[in-house]
Formats: C-alpha cells, structure tokens, sequence
C-alpha cells in the first residue's frame, strides 16, 4: 500500500496547518479555555472557506466527495494545534447521513453542513459504559409515526451550539441511529467539566423526544460499527498530532535545558527516550493512514485495521505523554507551558472512541471470526 501523500492531499495537509498556525495559535487556543463557546466562529468561517466541512460529503450536496484519509490529515493538523470546533463530529454525521439517510432527509441537512452554517454532532455514548453497540441503553419506541427517545448520553462533542444531534438507540431491541433537531422537546444538554479544555463536551438527556420515523436512518448494527470505527481512526489522527507536537517540544526542550555543562539531550538516556518517543509517532502515523485507506477502499481488513490502530494509537499516545513528561521535569505539568494543554488533550483522545482495552477486546473477536485464523 502507498503511503505517499499526493499533491493535493500534501497541499490540503500545508493549507490546514497555515490557517491554524496563522489563526489559531496556541495563545488563542489559551484563551477559548475558559469560554462557554463550541467554536470561535471566525476560525470556524475560515475552515468553511477551506471546504473543511464538506470535504468528506458528495458533491451533488456541495462537498469536495473526498475519504477518511483526507479527513483523517486535517484531523491530525487539528491534533497538532490543539484545535477546537465540531470538524470530527460533523465529518462523522455527515458520513452517516450520505450513506443511508432518506434523500430528502440528505437534502435538507447535507448542503447546510457542507457549507459549515450549521453543524452536528453525534450522541453514542453512555455514561458509566465503553463505547460499544452492546452497552447502548437508551431507548426508541413507535408511536404511531413519531419515533419517541429516551435515554442519557455523555462525551457528546460540541452538542451545545449543534443543529443535529445523530443519537443512537435501541429500537425494538436493536441499534439504530436517528437525526435530532437540537431544539427538540424533552432534549436537555448540560456542559460537562473534562481534563480537555481545548474541546467541549456535554450531557445529553433525551425524556420522550419525538422524531418523525422518516428520519431513522437506514442502517443497522454493522453500519453503526463501520461509523464507529470510522470515527476511531479520526481520533487517532488527532491523537497522532498531539504526540507528533509533544516530541517536538520535548526534542526543542532537550537542546536548550543544559545540565551538568551541557544539553540534557547529548545524554545517552535522554536520546533513547526521544528516539522511543519517534517510533510511537511513527508507528502511529503509519497505522493511521493504513486504517483510513482500508475503510476508504472498503477492505475486508478494514474493522480489524481500525481496532489494531484505536488500540495501538490508545496505548502509545500514553507513553508519549508520558516520556514528553519526563523528560521536562515538572515545568511540563504547569499550566504556563504549553506540554500541560498536550497531555490533557492525549489523555482525552486515548478514550475517546474507546480506550485501548475496548479495542483490543473486539480485535479478538474479530480474528477469532476470520476465516485466515481458522
């Protein structure tokens, strides 16, 4: 598999950490911190210049009809600039809406997205459960043509300043995912205190929220799955650029902090532990990009590709942090350095989508099921 970038994805790469850099630097990203705001809507109009919104939608809805792996390179950009803003969620729902959603529901939704006026975000998860379709409790009943939820979710990206909301439920005993007005009756959201304070996220409660039966989507469990796994890889481009970033600031770190006459980074621990810290980031990006192409290319491997990255990419973000840590002492866990912003991002993406353990767990039992193992 080739893993060059071509030019215009080596191009897309340069335009998405210019705009950031220029716009979004970390001194911005300090100051968003302590903001009730999803999004600075500024930096949020220059991504919708760029077409970040609608990079992964279809054309015909006023997208770019690109994949998961140009997705996943400015997702990494963001990673790296500990960016804010719905880009993930919005690429997830949107993914999801233009895969099996109703025409007209696609028609209603998909050109409001692509064009960045709106956005949404997805409501999975539940609290006190791994991010599995096993543990989804919340519920859908029919009520003669209205669909009625209810349920609580939790880790919901950026639901505050969201149009839609794709909420997951059981109905008549099995995963499905529904399209929610934010505005709906009987949906409450509730700000939620996180280590990350470069994202927002929220608690969702759903007590009887109607929704026309015409916006079910036309998906079941698998389809979930594939979303779920699509949405690991995301995280796992951000988590790559967040550690791509701490070893770049632990590497600068090294040659500048001089102990015992000269730069702690000509002592032969500290250049282990940094060329420890490279092949994670290496390992990372290249697991990274071969899940997105799998999912891109609708490979059989492409489930057990996104497990072996969540899980790899999970446990590795960790360790970098870790070695990042380390290596700059206690300065590194000040608020005034920026290394502090990075760890609390690492650690947030290392769960995010499910923690390693969930990752491997389902790797097993995917082997187990594939024929090459029998």
């Amino acid at each position: 598999m080739n893993f060059e970038l071509s030019e215009e994805q080596d191009m897309l790469r340069g335009t998405s950490r210019d705009l950031l850099s220029d716009r979004a630097p970390i001194a911005h990203v300090r100051a968003w911190t302590d903001r009730d705001e999803d999004v600075d809507p500024e930096v949020w109009r220059l991504t919708a210049d760029l077409g970040w919104p609608g990079l992964g939608l279809p054309e015909e809805y006023g997208g770019a009809g690109q994949g998961l792996v140009e997705l996943a390179l400015v997702a990494e950009e963001i990673g790296r600039a500990l960016g804010r803003g719905p880009f993930a969620p919005t690429a997830i729902v949107g993914r999801a809406l233009a895969a099996a959603a109703s025409p007209e529901l696609r028609a209603e939704v998909l050109p409001a997205l692509a064009a960045g006026s709106n956005w949404a975000t997805w409501a999975f998860a539940e609290p006190h459960a791994p991010w599995s379709l096993d543990r989804v409790r919340t519920t859908a009943r029919t009520e003669r043509d209205t669909i009625v939820l209810d349920g609580d979710k939790t880790a919901v990206q950026d639901a505050g300043g969201a149009h839609w909301l794709l909420v997951t439920a059981r109905h008549d005993g099995v995963p499905a995912s529904f399209l929610v007005d934010r505005a709906a009756a009987g949906l409450t959201v509730r700000r939620q205190q996180v280590l990350d304070p470069t994202r927002s996220f929220y608690e969702v409660r759903l007590e009887g929220v109607r929704v026309p039966a015409e916006r079910r989507l036309a998906c079941g469990p698998d389809e979930i799955q594939r979303l779920l796994d699509e949405g690991s890889v995301l995280r796992c481009a951000d988590a790559l650029g967040v550690m791509e970033r701490m070893l770049e600031l632990t590497v600068e770190h090294t040659k500048s902090r001089v102990q015992f006459g000269q730069p702690i980074g000509a002592f032969q621990a500290v250049k282990h532990a940094c060329a420890d810290m490279a092949l994670l980031v290496h390992g990372a990006r290249a697991a990274t990009a071969y899940a997105a192409m799998a999912a891109d290319a609708g490979a059989d491997e492409a489930s057990r590709a996104a497990c072996a990255t969540a899980s790899y990419v999970a446990a590795g973000t960790g360790e970098v942090a870790a070695r990042a840590l380390q290596l700059h002492g206690g300065i590194g866990f000040t608020w005034e350095h920026d290394l502090h912003l990075h760890l609390r991002r690492a650690r947030a993406d290392s769960v995010l989508y499910g923690d390693a353990a969930v990752h491997r767990g389902r790797l097993c039992t995917l082997l187990r099921r594939s024929p090459a193992s029998a």
